[in-house]
This record gives C-alpha cells, sequence and structure tokens, in this order.
C-alpha cells in the first residue's frame, strides 16, 4: 500500500480509489475480451507497465495463467478472512515492487 500512497502523490492517480479502479480493470482486460472504461487507461498502464505486458508473447501464457490462480488463491483466503495468510502468499509470489503484487495487495482492500 504504500506504493500506491506513493503513486497518489506523484500524481500518477488522483486516490486510492483511482487506483483500484485501475486494477480490477486490468485483471479484468488481461483475463479476456474486456474493454476498459476507465479514462485514460492505457495511458496509465503505459506508464505503470514500461515493458510488454505478459500477454505479448506466445511464451507468456504460462506466467498469465500463473498470475490468475495466485490472485484466485488471494482472493479465496481473503474470503475466509485470512488476510495474513493471503499476504503471505503475495509476498512468496512476487517480490513488493512487482506490479502484480500491488494489484494482489488492492484486491485485499476490499477484504479488509
Amino acid at each position: 500500500m504504500d506504493r500506491v500512497e506513493e503513486m497518489v502523490e506523484e500524481d500518477i492517480f488522483a486516490s486510492k480509489s483511482e487506483f483500484q479502479r485501475f486494477a480490477v480493470e486490468f485483471v479484468l482486460s488481461e483475463l479476456g475480451e474486456y474493454d476498459p472504461e476507465m479514462v485514460d487507461f492505457e495511458e496509465l498502464r503505459s506508464e505503470l507497465f514500461v515493458s510488454e505486458p505478459a500477454t505479448a508473447g506466445d511464451g507468456d501464457a504460462a506466467l498469465n495463467e500463473a498470475f490468475y490462480e495466485n490472485a484466485a488463491r488471494v482472493r479465496q483466503y481473503a474470503i475466509r478472512g485470512e488476510i495474513e495468510t493471503a499476504e503471505e502468499y503475495i509476498d512468496t509470489a512476487y517480490p513488493v515492487t512487482d506490479p502484480r503484487c500491488l494489484l494482489l495487495d488492492e484486491l485485499l482492500e476490499a477484504y479488509r
């Protein structure tokens, strides 16, 4: 959450809720045929993900699948009220600077 607060302070996002909206739209857009409705979504995406997104290459399908499985597992822990377990799971899956870590951390916010 510290990184999200930094992005708000740097005016990348107007608020934490804007980041949360971006995170949800990003995950949905990665899952399939979803067109983000958020204004400036592509600008924000290109600013946050300087390298190509994980869906860009044919060999990255396994990386995407692993992320979606991790997101499902984190949500499952959160629904059960096991927030600390979900946080530990995220910490073991991704470094704290990884954008996927930020997205999964934001996913937990709704359950806190």
